[in-house]
């Protein structure tokens, strides 16, 4: 157990409060539990089930947009044969996964966290979390938000001229309507992100027509999604084929990104051409799927089985880029005098950044504003002492990220412990304030309506943002983890410690 300042005042006590029952915060605290024996845990979880983003989002078709090898658990490997998978069987998987390793048992159902404050006198943080109509305050060490990066209450506003006047329905994907009948009707999906992307085929096969109207097209990539055992499978035994599957997964993803940012001409090329291939015969690839950007500098969207080219090839779906002068009753206008009639509008246009669950948290009685705080080590907050903040990466499997996070916090924690630590505190040196980056090198439109709220990546040192798995992997294991902290113990700083 870490060393802790103060008493606990007859507060619930934790080594470690993790916020947050989805992948991010089941795969930290099997790292704690399999790392660090003895250490007490819990996990607040606002929702009535374990899950996260797998269990809210409720639109059909919802599926992965990364392989199940690498975005599953490396201690619980995925053993279907599919790579890209859907949100129910997902699901299904974390929550085997949480019960078979005795995790459930640490989760706290329908208890929200709404502020967390830290005291550098007691050398804790104390929670004030809620439960129905009990709000009770609960003591923790050290603080993990495993929140995800979306705002689960409020949907990102689409920008959409008069949309109020159209008599139709209108669905973001965020509260899809379990009631949403689209039998005989002509649907509009605004957007052309993953989101759209993966709604296009479902609705293709449920309503009378689907048009994906974008502003701008995004790259879209057939991958294969095999439902048969692989040669790997059929020759060798199971676990070391899974293994060389995972490792497949994780090295031709990083591969293919790699090779997009060193030769964005050929790779605009070549995906242009492969669309170009799956598309019905003189079907306009431009405008419809030439994008204005290089690959990666949005998300590549990635459809299995090339589903989302199939369901253009029924004559069910269509694309058509424009911009939207405005929505009248029965469809929209759009820029070019054109118009596009409509049942049922969907607004796949993006989602509400948000870090930290909306919790309010404060050192000192100082609130932590995200946006003035640089990431150290793509985990810890600068300034904000004992707390961690789960983030995979944008450009790989989310959970590979996520993992290399908890391996961090383990070493941190495992430091602490060995010598005698109360807290520890990322420090910006007065002379070594680098230049900012945002957190996500995206230029998504989403992202950038988020940015002056997300935390910041500098450019040398912990600072700097992550580059790739097995560095990060390494770094976290075997590298330096000690510059740019703070050390204390109880009640002042002390130096000369290598964690």
């Amino acid at each position: 157990m870490l060393a802790v300042q103060g008493s606990a005042g007859g507060y619930d006590t934790f080594d470690v409060a993790i916020v947050g029952a989805g992948i991010s915060g089941i795969n930290t605290a099997y790292r704690i539990q399999s790392g660090l024996p003895g250490t007490r845990y819990t996990i607040f979880e606002a929702r009535d089930s374990t899950g996260g983003t797998w269990d809210f989002f409720k639109y059909p078709g919802l599926r992965s947009d990364s392989d199940l090898f690498t975005f599953g658990f490396s201690w619980r490997p995925w053993l279907d044969t599919n790579p890209i998978a859907t949100a129910p069987s997902i699901l299904s998987y974390l929550k085997a996964s949480a019960v078979t390793e005795g995790i459930e048992k640490h989760v706290q159902l329908n208890t929200r966290v709404q502020s967390a404050k830290w005291s550098t006198k007691t050398q804790v943080w104390t929670l004030t979390v809620a439960s129905g109509t009990v709000t009770r305050r609960v003591h923790a060490k050290f603080l993990v938000l495993g929140t995800g990066y979306y705002d689960y209450e409020k949907a990102l506003e689409a920008n959409i001229p008069n949309l109020d006047t159209f008599t139709g329905r209108v669905v973001h994907p965020q509260f899809w309507p379990s009631d949403l009948d689209c039998t005989d009707k002509s649907v509009v999906c605004v957007g052309s992100g993953a989101t759209a992307v993966t709604l296009v085929p479902v609705l293709a096969s449920q309503s009378a027509s689907v048009t994906m109207l974008q502003r701008s097209p995004s790259y879209v990539v057939s991958l294969p999604n095999p439902r048969s055992a692989s040669l790997l499978l059929r020759w060798l035994p199971r676990r070391l084929s899974y293994t060389l599957n995972r490792l497949y997964f994780m090295i031709m993803p990083m591969v293919f990104y790699y090779f997009c940012r060193m030769f964005p001409k050929t790779s605009r090329n070549m995906i242009r051409d492969n669309a170009a291939k799956q598309l019905p015969e003189n079907y306009p690839v431009d405008p419809h799927f030439t994008p204005r950007y290089n690959p990666f500098d949005q998300r590549v969207c990635f459809a299995p089985d090339g589903d989302f080219y199939a369901a253009i090839h029924s004559g069910r779906a269509a694309v058509v880029t424009d911009s939207i002068e405005t929505v009248v009753e029965d469809g929209l206008i759009l820029k070019s005098g054109g118009k596009v009639s409509a049942d049922i509008i969907i607004t796949a246009t993006g989602l509400k950044l948000q870090l930290g669950g909306g919790i309010k948290l404060t050192v000192d009685g100082t609130p932590v504003k995200f946006g003035d705080k640089f990431t150290w080590h793509h985990a810890m907050l600068q300034d904000v002492p004992n707390a961690v903040l789960i983030m995979g990466y944008t450009m790989a499997s989310w959970t590979l990220g996520a993992d290399a996070t908890a391996f961090l916090l383990c070493r941190l924690l495992k430091g602490m412990r060995k010598h005698g630590l109360s807290s520890i505190v990322p420090r910006m040196p007065d002379t070594e304030t680098p230049k900012a980056h945002p957190l996500m090198d995206l230029t998504s439109t989403y992202v950038q309506a988020a940015t002056k709220d997300l935390p910041k990546t500098g450019e040398f040192g912990p600072w700097r943002r992550r580059a790739n798995y097995f560095k990060d992997y390494l770094r976290v294991n075997y590298g330096d983890v000690s510059q740019g902290l703070e050390f204390w113990q109880g009640d002042g700083p002390v130096t000369g410690v290598r964690l």
